[in-house]
């Protein structure tokens, strides 16, 4: 039996090669397009930092790398510069929020997805997702004009009753704190952390769930037994994202801090960070070496966001790892 085969006719041929030219031509272009803006996206950061290093070249010779890091005096007008009261307050006030704003933003997230039934979780999601949509201006002044007076009472009572057992709860300066500023913070990224953890949570398979369920287990025991393990990479990264938005908030922490260039033991006195004092000085910074002492401090910011980073993202991948195995 003699199969015949139909010839394409050269009509169709054009056609497909038409078709086969457009296809190459559109992949390269999208392939251009995107390699184009990261090229462009890495050379903008590379600028950023290749100007703002060599920025700090003249702090680095007057004091030294260690020297400036570790300094604990901040005079502009002596031409003294010191980061750490800075770094110590940058790593205080983010603490504060992240011990705050996670067992919240968790509670949250287990609330909308675990407890409440569909009518009620979409609307109390949008409502906590409205929370990150404030600007940070709105955020300080409330802090300053209602949080402030608010925690004053709270933070005398606390430090009446603890403040001479526990030093960092030592009685409280009037006004602006380390404490007012975590609290602040702790709002700010209460949204971010609860956002990324609702999706992962939400993501857990279903079918675990109805596992534990069928064999007799509780809601608390789908939450801790399936929801919270499968989940807490992604709770990680949420906490790693809350805690890089912490250590860079400005203008909020600004008006709530204080702005003392001191180390002070009590988080309920007065202090700086690294990103409230860039925003509260470099305007004025007039002084012998002042804005590129100011601009050797953004460089330290950011390398301690690229530190806490990259530690997240090692035990994110420990997790991973221990997940694998346990499969």
């Amino acid at each position: 039996m003699t199969v015949h085969r139909e010839t394409p006719s050269s009509e169709s041929l054009v056609r497909q090669d038409l078709r086969r030219g457009r296809r190459i031509t559109g992949d390269t272009l999208f392939r251009l397009a995107c390699g184009s803006a990261v090229v462009v996206a890495l050379a903008v950061i590379g600028l950023m930092v290749y100007d703002s290093v060599t920025t700090t070249f003249p702090v680095v010779r007057q004091f030294g790398i260690w020297g400036f890091v570790t300094g604990t005096r901040w005079a502009p007008s002596f031409a003294i510069y010191g980061a750490l009261p800075f770094i110590y307050g940058t790593i205080l006030t983010s603490v504060i929020a992240i011990v705050l704003a996670v067992p919240i933003a968790l509670g949250i997230a287990l609330m909308v997805t675990e407890v409440l039934p569909a009518r009620l979780a979409g609307p109390v999601a949008i409502l906590v997702d409205l929370l990150a949509a404030v600007p940070s201006v709105v955020w300080g002044l409330w802090g300053l004009l209602v949080l402030v007076p608010f925690l004053r009472p709270i933070e005398k009572a606390i430090a009446g009753s603890a403040g001479q057992v526990i030093p960092f709860l030592a009685p409280p300066t009037p006004g602006p704190s380390y404490f007012a500023a975590g609290v602040i913070v702790a709002f700010m990224i209460i949204p971010i952390i609860a956002a990324v953890t609702r999706e992962v949570f939400a993501a857990t398979p279903r079918l675990q769930r109805e596992a534990v369920l069928a064999l007799g287990g509780t809601r608390w025991d789908v939450i801790r037994d399936v929801v919270i393990p499968i989940g807490r990479t992604g709770l990680l990264a949420a906490v790693i994202l809350g805690l890089g938005r912490a250590i860079g908030e400005t203008i909020a922490v600004t008006l709530v801090i204080g702005n003392a260039p001191k180390i002070a033991a009590s988080i309920f006195a007065p202090g700086f960070t690294l990103a409230s004092v860039i925003a509260n000085e470099f305007n004025e910074a007039t002084e012998t070496l002042h804005p590129e002492a100011l601009i050797s401090l953004g460089v330290v910011l950011l390398a301690i966001a690229v530190l806490i980073n990259g530690v997240g993202l090692l035990i994110r991948r420990r997790f991973e790892l221990a997940a694998g195995r346990a499969r």
